[in-house]
């Protein structure tokens, strides 16, 4: 009896049986019997880009009488069909799987071919989907475009928008001075607005950094083949391919310096994981001060309430966590890690190809994916409906034994010193304790003592 569950199909190594209902082919089949690693796909925005790229190639291919217009059609309607329905469950090979990404390539290569002969159009999944391509060009190529397409339309737009929040919030407690702390010790007072400002030009100069390195990333090697050289490539092809891409993306690619470059090193795919990996440090820094502004109530610094999102603890009813700073902080790290593991696969580029590239790009879109959720997450969650303790903020303050540091100019360092120990000693404020242990006059001192002129320093 005929199973009609499976379908076999011929490959150049022979049959393969396969799926009734797939719409890969032989090659995909393989990949999915052989890596067995792990079940992770390969990120559908990696997709997308070597779907765009095969639409694209299809269009310049017809253009320039290398393929029917018949074949270019039924390609680039499939395309845009895939790019819309976002049909993922057909893409299935492991991110873990041969090194150039051939699978992958052959996997869309495939599909394309396979939806085609179900329309009733008989297509080649490399030498009509593939023409004057190979996946030595094509993934490479991808990894730059989903990186880019991501960067602009989700990444960039999340570290604004938490720039924004934070800005927001400082302005609207710019009038409150609070202690600052060096060595998580109290040190010079600082004025909200300029402690939040702080961290929204962390976040811009960590903007700075990855639009910077885009200049290197819209450069594609797409033209190169199989180890630059271009063979089997038309000469107008990468041009023209490189010039549709830019129209239909709105972004403005080029042609790699050097596709035998472009092929054989990762080096920008890298500078961008170092840059996340920058921004990712920047979140953990502003989520650790964020918890620590927040601890408390009671025998913390207590200076901010972040929103109460959910229960603390299983055990302790009235707990609650500053849940949203630490689950950044666990994002944050997850990035270092993906760039560590970047790193290793960046200096996989022996001779003419690099042979880590699936990984490079499924940690690549993973850490834009995560930084971006992370920045909108701490925008909407934790700093829009923070709260400053600005009672809290003052009274501190003005016990704050290191304000004797305005003392010094007049009356030294070491005088200034046991002013300080006394202020600690008996709880009182340092402008008490220098009333009486020096011959200031009351003027002068609330001039040399008030934590707003303090705050401002030579602002």
């Amino acid at each position: 009896m005929k199973n009609t569950d499976t379908r076999v199909e011929n490959d150049s190594m022979g049959a393969v049986t396969l799926p009734s209902n797939a719409l890969y082919g032989p090659q995909t089949q393989r990949a999915i019997d052989n890596f067995l690693i792990s079940q992770t796909p390969m990120p559908w925005k990696f997709i997308a880009s070597v779907i765009l790229i095969k639409q694209v190639a299809a269009e310049i291919n017809m253009q320039l009488g290398l393929l029917s217009e018949d074949h270019a059609k039924s390609i680039c309607d499939i395309c845009t069909t895939l790019l819309e329905e976002e049909q993922a469950a057909h893409f299935p090979v492991s991110v873990y799987q041969t090194g150039s990404g051939t699978s992958t390539n052959m996997n869309v290569n495939e599909v394309i071919a396979r939806m085609a002969e179900l329309n009733g159009v008989t297509l080649s999944p490399n030498d009509h989907v593939n023409l004057g391509q190979s996946s030595n060009d094509v993934i490479p190529t991808a990894i730059h475009l989903s990186s880019v397409i991501e960067l602009a339309g989700t990444l960039l737009p999340a570290v604004n928008h938490l720039v924004l929040a934070i800005r927001k919030k400082g302005n609207e407690y710019k009038d409150v001075i609070k202690t600052g702390r060096t060595h998580l010790m109290d040190a010079l007072p600082i004025s909200v607005y300029n402690e939040f400002e702080a961290w929204a030009v962390q976040l811009e100069e960590g903007i700075e950094r990855i639009e910077s390195c885009s200049s290197r990333l819209v450069r594609l090697p797409l033209g190169g083949t199989a180890i630059g050289s271009g063979v089997n490539c038309h000469p107008d092809f990468p041009g023209k391919a490189i010039d549709n891409i830019s129209k239909r993306t709105g972004i403005q690619f080029s042609a790699a310096l050097s596709r035998y470059k472009g092929l054989s090193s990762m080096d920008t795919a890298l500078e961008l994981s170092g840059h996340l990996k920058n921004l990712a440090m920047s979140l953990f820094k502003i989520a650790n001060d964020l918890r620590w502004m927040n601890s408390g109530p009671l025998s913390g610094i207590g200076e901010i309430q972040l929103p109460a999102l959910q229960p603390g603890s299983s055990i302790m009813p009235a707990k609650v966590n500053p849940v949203i700073p630490e689950a950044v902080c666990m994002a944050a790290s997850q990035v270092a890690g993906y760039d560590t593991a970047i790193t290793f696969a960046a200096q996989s580029g022996n001779f003419q190809l690099n042979t880590m590239l699936p990984l490079i790009a499924a940690n690549l879109l993973e850490s834009i994916s995560i930084m971006a959720g992370a920045c909108k997450t701490l925008a909407d969650k934790a700093i829009l409906g923070l709260k400053v303790d600005v009672e809290r903020c003052g009274s501190t303050l003005m016990k704050n034994p290191i304000l004797v540091t305005a003392l010094n100019p007049e009356i030294g360092y070491l005088r200034a010193a046991e002013i300080a120990k006394i202020a600690a000693s008996e709880n009182r404020s340092v402008l008490d304790v220098a009333r009486e242990h020096t011959d200031i006059d009351e003027r002068r001192l609330m001039e040399l003592l008030n934590p707003k002129k303090m705050a401002r320093g030579n602002e």
